[in-house]
């Protein structure tokens, strides 16, 4: 019985058409890998200068080199960290509505809305955040710093122009939101029928079939989901250039004027004018964005291997 089987996988590796699709695959995974080396060699070699130099040389005289990139370093992980807590319940909220509440003519509607949303330039994000939502917000936060001022987050003084760390923040969420609900939606509408159809049959509400047999069989999918999001949000440069109002410093209140930069949007601010070591300090500051990457999407490949045994996923 085993034999047939056996001849007809060599004869269809045999084929020139299976030759040449395994090849072309092989080819285009070791070219990633190639390039994925290639720019990490570029950014170390670059880096080395500003690493080595006398921190007084640096773009902002520090004490060291790390004294310099931990303000944005911190800027980085915060907002990209807001604007995922933000994004990441309405994304999945959306995503259901989707794939399991709206008629069938609203989520084909809704969906090509969400796809939409995602094509829109990064440019138009921060036109939108510098002219409309940082007037709107403005008294918002100073209502928040009047009345809850006593939480660190919102601690005095008040910014008066709205151009926030919470306002970049807002921004970024409403640009990785289309693709984190893109994602989970695919991922919700691969939820076996039948699981769906026993937990409904056992007497249980939509709500707790969601709960029972969508969301732990959808996991890997919305960590996937977010993490593409936060990498997003974690390189996104022209939104933090144009909205923010930055400096180096590290803080954690949301509605100040005083507010961590980004390594992506501070290399752009500064990148036309630099010179000299100034141009390694920004390449090795891309070096450690590079990093925070690595190690974000590292640490969800670890997350998603933990769920695949009890999802499904595998």
């Amino acid at each position: 019985m085993s034999m047939p089987a056996t001849g007809s996988h060599a004869a269809a590796r045999s084929r020139p058409a299976d030759r040449v699709f395994a090849a072309s695959a092989l080819i285009a995974g070791v070219v990633i890998l190639t390039a994925l080396a290639a720019v990490a060699v570029f950014l170390i070699a670059q880096s080395i200068p500003a690493l080595i130099a006398d921190p007084a040389t640096l773009p902002t005289p520090s004490t060291s080199f790390w004294e310099y990139v931990a303000p944005l370093a911190f800027g980085t992980v915060w907002a990209a960290a807001l604007a995922l807590i933000m994004a990441l319940p309405v994304s999945i909220g959306i995503a259901l509505f989707i794939s399991h509440y709206a008629p069938r003519r609203v989520s084909q509607t809704l969906g090509y809305v969400i796809d939409l949303l995602a094509a829109v330039p990064s440019v138009v994000f921060g036109l939108w955040g510098i002219k409309v939502l940082a007037p709107f917000v403005q008294p918002f936060y100073a209502w928040l710093v009047d009345n809850l001022g006593w939480i660190p987050l919102f601690a005095a003084p008040v910014s008066g122009t709205g151009r926030t760390i919470l306002t970049v923040a807002i921004v970024l969420a409403v640009m990785i939101l289309p693709i984190i609900t893109a994602v989970c939606r695919e991922v919700f509408l691969q939820t076996p029928v039948l699981h769906e159809e026993a937990a409904l049959a056992l007497g249980a509400t939509r709500w707790e079939m969601i709960r029972v047999a969508v969301l732990p069989a959808g996991m890997p999918g919305i960590i996937s989901a977010s993490m593409l999001g936060l990498g997003r949000a974690l390189g996104e440069t022209m939104v933090v250039a144009m909205v923010l109002s930055p400096a180096l410093v590290i803080s954690f209140v949301l509605t100040g004027s005083a507010n961590p930069p980004t390594i992506a949007g501070n290399i752009a601010l500064n990148f036309p004018e630099a010179h000299g070591i100034g141009v390694n300090a920004l390449i090795a500051t891309g070096l450690i964005l590079f990093v925070i990457t690595l190690l974000v999407n590292s640490a969800a490949r670890v997350l998603i291997n933990r769920r695949k045994a009890f999802s499904g996923a595998n």
